[in-house]
């Protein structure tokens, strides 16, 4: 791969260098002992290959290349696993979690390449990886493929530079209803400060392998929580609490933009607490506490109101995989700091809703005027989205006529104006705020385009068809979320979604 700077990206191998690895080569599926990362080699994907979409923020900004590479046919081989980077010693990570509350043993990256790290011309560190890039010693029972439906809305949903996708057919039963189907396979490029996981811990304490812990544990701190002493005697406690906190933080945000998970397995729960690792993922068109957007999940464990406790179940998993490295005494302090999360998680939540109505500083009711607004909406069915969206558009001159209801949030509701003139009171408490002051607040946190599940299908189903120009368009357009825009206005991005949304089904299968 070329970059206008000096030629070619080098990636370096920290992990590989300072993390203990598998003695057995090869991607001969097995159960690995006493290592962090196996050394496995991509499988290319069939020829003929399309590079289906790049995205340019990444190419320039994170990895410093220029536009004119992606012509280059070598650049197509690098970034589906056909070639490798310079100085790149692929690896697949082990890690056991529990997925669906149920302890799940080895699971590890059964289809995704670690191709190295990348430190860019700001300083930045970044791991590049690679996912559909073929079977590794994780892959159970997979072929290590993944398809174009999944691959589309991993790349338009996460930090990615590319998506390629070739005719070799690849065998998938989407709802594990025994209708198996035949489609294509696809490679994303994608990129994350880390990819350690609370699972990459978990495996280690539950095998006994308490020194290997102890070192990827160091290694984790010392690269990616620089605050943290490495002498401090209580650092493990102190990294628990960060990451609890960052947790709480950013399930608060998933809810402040009414997006699901989806797979909220503990395999799946970043260590950096950054999004990650989400299939059937999805942004909530009518506000429901009770939104399941994976029909594998059956018993809605993973509905979108119950994500924050989800978040503390794993992180109980968590402290337990770092137990055997505590003291009575830092086990006990670790202990109340998990018990002090459902204050912290709801705390971040009532900032971020507080900023979503325009408030500023704080008034005891607040809290209820943020609670009322969200049963008006569940009650009616409104659109979560756009109910924010549209408020942060709306003069309060309108707001307080009357004819105004955001989000399809019906004005019919017996108790709508009682909420309308809580609103408007409390906003009228605001200093020296005009219309303008509080819409380019609200407009800033309230997001006009979000990656519907709707708009990921239709984008899908053209690039089955080779067309690819709608996820050109979604990734263009999400990267502006807060900015309106003429291409998506027209493509219905901030409409009410289409009807057949309703029959829309998403699962695990990718």
């Amino acid at each position: 791969m070329w970059c206008e700077r000096n030629g070619t990206v080098r990636l370096t191998l920290n992990e590989h260098d300072a993390l203990p690895l598998d003695e057995v080569d090869g991607n001969v599926i097995r159960t690995v002992k006493r290592s962090v990362f196996s050394e496995s080699q991509p499988s290319p994907l069939k020829e003929p290959l399309t590079l289906a979409a790049v995205s340019q923020d990444v190419l320039r900004n994170i990895l410093d290349l220029n536009e004119s590479v992606i012509q280059n046919e070598e650049f197509v081989r690098c970034v589906s696993g056909g070639k490798l980077f310079p100085c790149s010693v692929p690896l697949a990570h082990r890690y056991g979690g529990h997925q669906f509350g149920y302890w799940a043993g080895q699971l590890g990256d059964g289809r995704a390449h670690l191709l190295g790290e990348y430190t860019n011309r700001k300083g930045e560190r970044w791991e590049v990886q690679l996912k559909g890039s073929g079977k590794t010693p994780y892959s159970r029972s997979g072929d290590g493929r993944a398809v174009i439906r999944s691959s589309v809305r991993e790349f338009l949903c996460s930090e990615a530079l590319s998506l390629v996708v070739s005719e070799e057919p690849v065998w998938r039963d989407p709802f594990y209803n025994g209708s198996v189907i035949k489609e294509r396979g696809a490679v994303v490029l994608r990129l994350a400060k880390s990819w350690f996981r609370i699972s990459s811990l978990e495996i280690l304490t539950r095998t006994g392998e308490l020194d290997v812990l102890r070192t990827l544990l160091d290694f984790v701190i010392k690269e990616h929580f620089k605050s943290i002493g490495t002498n401090d005697p209580d650092k493990y406690v102190v990294f628990f609490s960060r990451v609890l906190n960052e947790t709480a933080h950013l399930i608060a945000h998933w809810m402040s933009v009414g997006f699901a998970h989806g797979v909220c397995n503990t395999d799946n729960f970043s260590l950096l607490s950054i999004s990650f690792d989400y299939g059937p993922f999805g942004f909530m068109e009518s506000y429901d506490p009770n939104f399941v957007p994976n029909t594998s999940d059956d018993e809605g464990r993973y509905s979108i109101g119950a994500q924050a406790n989800v978040g503390l179940f794993n992180l109980q998993k968590l402290l337990e995989a770092l137990k055997p490295l505590l003291t009575s005494d830092q086990l006990s302090q670790s202990q109340q700091i998990l018990r002090e999360y459902p204050q912290i998680y709801h705390q971040r939540f009532h900032e971020l809703f507080k900023a979503k109505l325009g408030f500023l500083g704080n008034e005891e009711k607040d809290s209820y005027v943020i609670a009322f607004l969200l049963k008006l909406m569940e009650d009616t069915g409104a659109d979560f989205t756009m109910t924010f969206r549209q408020l942060s558009e709306v003069t309060l001159s309108r707001l307080q006529k009357g004819s105004f209801a955001p989000g399809h949030l019906s004005s019919s509701h017996k108790h709508f104006r009682d909420w309308v003139q809580l609103y408007l009171q409390r906003l009228s408490r605001i200093m020296s705020d005009s219309d303008e002051e509080r819409q380019h607040r609200m407009q800033g946190v309230n997001p006009r385009y979000v990656l519907r599940n709707w708009m990921a299908e239709s984008a899908i189903r053209k690039a089955e068809k080779n067309d690819f120009s709608e996820v050109t368009l979604l990734q263009k357009t999400l990267m502006e979320p807060f900015m309106e825009q003429e291409e998506a206005e027209r493509a219905g991005y901030a409409s009410k979604p289409p009807s057949w949304v309703q029959q829309l089904r998403i699962s695990c299968s990718s």
